[in-house]
């Protein structure tokens, strides 16, 4: 017996958020049968969960490709599973990491939280940083000099390019093939630009074309990865921190990420659910 729901993950209450497919069977199906669901679904990602001994395998696929893990719809996951089995934790096995979720009902909503893979963080390659600029027609100029252009991972890898101001991240545009053809060329998963509000609140918008979508409204591995990052980087994040994303799409969505001390350590990522079935 198999459900497939929809949920928005990173929601502003009953508003907003990141739409995730979540389909939940005995089995996983292949993966072309997976592929072919969450094409059908045509959200940025459809989460396909299975039990597995005490926790459950995971698998993510996108429109146009499986993805080694997505935050927003592990939120989503989690969601999924305390609505069905109750307020707890649950164990997930993804491809590549062994994570949790966990998930508590709360009225109209459902507030989860996921402990994300390990992260990590360097430099961006100049040759890259440079074509990621001419992408989204920026130049070096409007590029934040207090933090700089990396490559982060907090279970997939995106590119971070931080931005001087509200305003230039309110103008980003992309050729959407061309930004497809560099992100997969670079093996990115999105690409990340930033504003800085306050040392702990961030305004980001992730462009998506590697995975067939032109933006996602809430990306909960590159908060994650992005948290990773400011670890490393010694910014004063007070132990967490708070991004604001799809304002500029029309659907604001809200995260938080909790970072501990340990480098390299997962970092909590958490906030709402809003269930769009029923």
């Amino acid at each position: 017996m198999t459900t497939l729901l929809r949920i928005a993950a990173f929601s502003d209450g009953n508003t907003g958020g990141n739409p995730a497919g979540v389909w939940i069977g005995d089995a996983l199906p292949d993966a072309a049968a997976m592929q072919a669901i969450a094409a059908e679904v045509g959200f940025s990602e459809t989460a396909f969960a299975a039990p597995e001994g005490e926790a459950w395998r995971v698998r993510y696929f996108s429109p146009a490709m499986e993805v080694p893990f997505c935050g927003h719809a592990t939120i989503a996951l989690g969601a999924a599973l305390a609505h069905r089995f109750g307020d707890r934790s649950f164990g997930l096995h993804l491809n590549d990491a062994v994570i949790s979720v966990s998930g508590k009902r709360d009225g109209t909503t459902i507030a989860a939280a996921l402990q994300s893979p390990p992260t990590r963080s360097a430099p961006l390659d100049a040759s890259l940083q440079d074509a990621l600029l001419d992408l989204f027609g920026y130049a070096s100029g409007d590029l934040d000099p207090k933090l700089w252009p990396a490559r982060i991972h907090g279970g997939a890898d995106h590119a971070l390019l931080a931005l001087r101001s509200r305003e230039a991240l309110a103008r980003m545009s992309y050729e959407f093939e061309r930004g497809r053809a560099l992100m997969e060329q670079a093996g990115l998963v999105t690409i990340a630009l930033v504003s800085v509000e306050t040392p702990r609140l961030f305004h980001v918008r992730n462009a998506f074309a590697a995975g067939g979508v032109v933006e996602d409204p809430a990306t909960g591995a590159a908060a994650a990865a992005f948290a990773g990052y400011l670890r490393d980087i010694g910014w004063p994040h007070g132990g967490a921190i708070d991004i604001v994303q799809g304002e500029d799409m029309g659907a604001r969505s809200l995260i938080r990420a909790e970072i501990g001390e340990a480098k390299g350590s997962s970092i909590r990522v958490s906030g709402t659910a809003r269930f769009m079935d029923g």
